[in-house]
């Protein structure tokens, strides 16, 4: 291996045997070690097929590095799992009171995150293809609630809605944006490289993108005095959770 474009040649060749647990891939060193259940001969020879020159230079029973790696993954996924969900019910809770189509927008963008993290667990310690499934799982949810979403915030475009609080707006928007924050640090310090939790890294990002855009919003709503800022933001988040949608089910292939 040379570069990262040998080891993504790597991770596609190999992301379709089921046996493959973990590629823990060292690029400065030219070593791969896989952590696999069986089907050594098949991982072998598909190896061979790629023309880089493979050989074994070991091979030995071991559970203990992936045994620890999933036992992070899980800590991490729980830690995110919880701060979604909760910001998902109080920035539901706030979007209906304060009448505002970006919170409903963002709450249910949480809702998704959540319900990521919680198929991601089921991941942890499974083989590479069933994680690829589960991040084209993800994408499809994710889409449904996209579509939906837009629906809404075109229906509230067309009708009357009353004004929304804009300073509601700002407050959870502003603590949802540090939950995020916190959620996207501990995402990238764990440097993973499989699909599932790239696809928890997707989700995050964009979050941090959609509580600016709320805020956003929120002043132009205080300044134009309009809701027009809020359903069009709202509007933009679903847009985004769509384009996030489509990179997540890229990982799963």
């Amino acid at each position: 291996m040379d570069c990262p474009s040998e080891e993504n040649l790597i991770r596609l060749k190999l992301g379709a045997i089921e046996s493959i647990q973990n590629l823990d891939f060292d690029i400065p060193n030219r070593k791969l070690t896989i952590y696999h259940s069986g089907q050594f001969n098949k991982i072998e020879s598909a190896l061979h097929q790629l023309n880089l020159n493979a050989r074994l230079l070991t091979t030995e029973h071991s559970e203990q590095d992936v045994l620890s790696e999933n036992s992070n993954q899980r800590k991490l996924l729980w830690t995110v799992f919880f701060i979604n969900f909760g910001f998902f019910v109080i920035e539901i809770g706030a979007g209906f009171i304060s009448q505002s189509m970006g919170l409903v927008a963002d709450s249910l963008d949480m809702l998704a995150d959540s319900i990521v993290y919680g198929l991601s667990l089921f991941a942890v310690g499974g083989t590479i293809a069933l994680k690829k499934r589960i991040a084209t799982a993800s994408g499809y949810f994710q889409i449904l609630l996209a579509l939906l979403g837009f629906a809404e915030a075109m229906r509230r475009f067309i009708g009357f809605e009353a004004l929304p609080n804009f300073k509601t707006m700002i407050i959870i928007s502003l603590l949802a944006l540090v939950g995020n924050a916190i959620c996207l640090t501990l995402l990238q310090r764990s440097k993973s490289q499989e699909a599932h939790m790239k696809a928890s890294m997707i989700f995050t990002s964009n979050d941090v993108i959609i509580n600016i855009g709320v805020i956003a919003a929120a002043l132009f709503v205080s300044w134009l005095d309009s809701n027009k800022p809020d359903l069009i933001v709202g509007a933009i988040v679903f847009v985004l959770l769509m384009q996030g949608a489509l990179r997540i089910m890229k990982l799963g292939k």
